[in-house]
């Protein structure tokens, strides 16, 4: 058995196959120039003509556009998005009607759950407390390995949903004795207004209100996304452009920008780097990662190394060696970063909380579970050291 991070060239060996053999099986892996792997970009194209002839009531006028004649061009994500009348947006949730640009994503929840904060991932931000969740369809990324794609890659028509307007959802949230609302499941940024206009009615009555994102927005409206914002857990997805391109369908500096606004603008956050077997396994990359979080961001926002298991277009691939992730943790501590957690891995010790003072547990976990909490205001019960991060009084 391989052990520890495996080439892309090594793992083709483990299988007895040739890259040939593997391309003609699977067309997603056409070799071409221009990225670490040699896989094709896959980053999305507007759907030509396919707007609905007549606009649904879930639908809003788009707060952030610019305009051209009759063209229309998204401002939300580095995307941007330029449509003719009748086109439809990368992200399949804005379209061009009449000259103006439209969200069809607006009070039209697909998934509307309570969940624990663990899940998102967070760590640091109210633990042990229930979060309200909403998601409707969309995404502004292809990423081949999605664990949501039933609703991240469909249009808002093409699923059901329910009515659910900001109002509603803060009223839900607060019958549901939440402490937070959740911007979550597909990609939040494809509902930009949908999320602000909860954000903004849901911090007015006291709500906190959490982003789970790729992260690919462009600076202004997620400066005014910050005004209602108080956590956020983001998808640093590799540390390469190449991998971005290939393995999800964006790029990578957007998202590096956007650790730096919520730095600069004091949002809590943490980090999620799925540690794909191939793509984003590699140590050098991985090293290169916790220097530039270390650089611009400083050693304590939490990073959660997860276990990648095969599913959507990425089922040939083997889940993420234990080791591993083992691994990246013992390298991302030793280099600095002071709070490294493991997901996907029920009961390992990477999933608890330790000081980064006197090392003793402060959060133990079991699955979503917390039997032990010694983090007293902010501080750990033992040594008395601040502890980063959002805690309850």
């Amino acid at each position: 058995m391989m052990r520890g991070p495996i080439t892309r060239k090594d793992f083709l060996r483990t299988l007895g196959m040739g890259a040939a053999a593997l391309l003609c099986a699977d067309p997603v892996l056409a070799f071409s120039k221009g990225n670490r792997h040699g896989d094709k970009d896959i980053r999305g194209k507007i759907f030509k003509g396919d707007a609905p002839e007549v606009l649904p009531k879930w639908s809003i006028e788009a707060f952030h556009y610019t305009t051209n004649g009759k063209e229309v061009q998204c401002q939300v994500c580095p995307n941007r998005c330029l449509l003719a009348p009748g086109d439809r947006s990368i992200c399949r949730s804005r379209v061009n009607i009449g000259g103006k640009l439209y969200s069809l994503a607006y009070g039209n929840p697909c998934a509307v759950h309570v969940d624990p904060i663990e899940k998102k991932p967070l760590n640091h931000f109210y633990p042990g407390t229930a979060i309200f969740s909403i998601a409707t369809t969309g995404c502004n990324f292809r990423c081949l390995n999605c664990q949501n794609w039933e609703i991240s890659q469909k249009r808002p028509e093409d699923v059901r949903h329910g009515d659910l307007f900001p109002e509603e959802v803060v009223r839900a949230a607060k019958g549901k004795d939440t402490l937070s609302v959740a911007y979550t499941y597909s990609e939040a940024i494809t509902y930009y207004e949908y999320m602000y206009d909860t954000a903004r009615l849901a911090s007015g009555e006291g709500l906190k209100n959490v982003l789970v994102s790729n992260g690919y927005i462009n600076k202004g409206p997620l400066l005014n996304l910050c005004k209602y914002l108080d956590g956020a857990n983001i998808n640093l997805k590799s540390f390469d452009d190449g991998v971005y391109r290939c393995l999800n369908g964006g790029t990578l500096a957007p998202v590096l920008n956007t650790f730096k606004t919520l730095h600069q603008e004091g949002v809590w956050f943490e980090m999620t780097t799925l540690l794909v077997p191939t793509y984003v396994d590699d140590r050098e990359m991985v090293k290169r990662m916790v220097g530039w979080i270390l650089d611009e961001l400083g050693p304590d926002y939490p990073l959660h190394f997860l276990r990648f298991f095969p599913q959507y277009r990425l089922t040939r691939l083997p889940p993420t060696p234990i080791q591993t992730l083992e691994e990246f943790r013992e390298l991302a501590m030793g280099e600095g970063i002071h709070y490294v957690y493991l997901g996907n891995t029920p009961g390992h010790e990477g999933c608890n909380t330790y000081c980064h003072n006197c090392k003793k547990v402060l959060i133990e976990r079991k699955g979503y579970l917390l039997p032990k909490m010694n983090i007293r205001k902010g501080r750990c019960t033992f040594c008395n050291t601040a502890i980063p991060g959002r805690w309850a009084s």
